[in-house]
């Protein structure tokens, strides 16, 4: 199961009731958190899931709005009593950035591991996630960032029973990828069939749609895209500033043949994005327009 909590939808600055974009994410007790504009820690501090269990914090890019609340974050992080390793993931100039903006703040409890991504770095596993990223087309370096959790093929007691593997041996062929038992090895898939399908929320900010974001957001249980314009006479602007409109967000989540679209980072112009929101629905019908600390429970099929 995953929990995906949306602690703000502002993209450019903060407005009175409209915190600056940034996703939590949930697994099993433990939270990755993706983009941290400034303030970024009020909103999830009004969340209540707290902040020590935070282990990854992907940044899409290091633009301000993205990143200038990771002091904030990390002081936090260090007021919770935090004292394992946290990693930050992110583009190629995320150690230059981290250590400019560290300088206010004093040294955390804690280690902090950063990764910086280039362009062979596809994916990642880190604590209890699986992370796969994309360079999107932004005006400086820019990542989509997709979430899974993976699930096993299903448990057949009888056909395991038949097979004479004894219950302590149970456990493990549900962690390992093979075991052994009586001289023979069993493969994981051997036993329990192939995966079935796991969970899937694609995080997608600050950039000009393409074909590679639908391909790489296939088949999301979630799809969080940006949408700074709800008005498609401001096409001309998302192509001079390399953003999206509700439209063209809308498209992707109709070829991606994702589950749900919602759609964040709305211009701080755009104070009623409820009146552009049927230019997405006309187009891809299961559209959520958002608000800072929506949540959605993720659970298998």
């Amino acid at each position: 199961m995953i929990d995906v909590a949306l602690l703000g939808t502002g993209g450019m600055t903060p407005l009175n009731n409209r915190f600056l974009t940034s996703l939590l994410l949930r697994n099993n007790g433990r939270f990755l958190l993706i983009d941290c504009g400034e303030g970024c820690q009020i909103t999830l501090r009004s969340l209540a899931w707290g902040f020590k269990n935070i282990d990854v914090i992907c940044i899409t890019h290091c633009h301000a709005d993205h990143i200038a609340g990771l002091p904030g974050i990390i002081l936090s992080i260090a007021n919770s009593g935090r004292t394992a390793d946290l990693d930050i993931i992110g583009p190629e100039n995320l150690k230059d950035v981290f250590n400019g903006l560290m300088t206010i703040v004093h040294e955390p409890p804690f280690k902090v591991n950063i990764y910086e991504i280039n362009d062979k770095t596809n994916t990642i596993k880190l604590s209890k996630f699986n992370i796969s990223m994309l360079a999107v087309d932004h005006r400086v370096p820019c990542y989509a960032y997709s979430i899974t959790k993976n699930r096993i093929g299903k448990f057949d007691k009888q056909k395991i029973e038949n097979l004479g593997i004894p219950k302590t041996l149970w456990g493990d062929i549900q962690k390992l990828p093979f075991i052994e038992y009586d001289g023979r090895i069993y493969t994981r898939e051997e036993l329990l069939g192939k995966d079935r399908k796991g969970l899937k929320v694609t995080y997608c900010t600050d950039t000009r749609p393409n074909d590679n974001i639908a391909d790489f957001a296939k088949r999301s249980d979630l799809f969080i895209c940006e949408g700074l314009y709800g008005d498609d006479y401001k096409l001309s602007k998302a192509k001079e500033y390399k953003h999206m409109t509700f439209t063209e967000a809308a498209n992707l989540a109709y070829k991606a043949d994702v589950s749900e679209l919602w759609l964040t980072h709305f211009s701080p112009s755009m104070t009623e994005p409820d009146i552009y929101i049927n230019n997405a629905r006309a187009i891809f019908k299961n559209t959520t327009k958002t608000y800072d600390r929506i949540v959605k429970h993720l659970t298998f099929d």
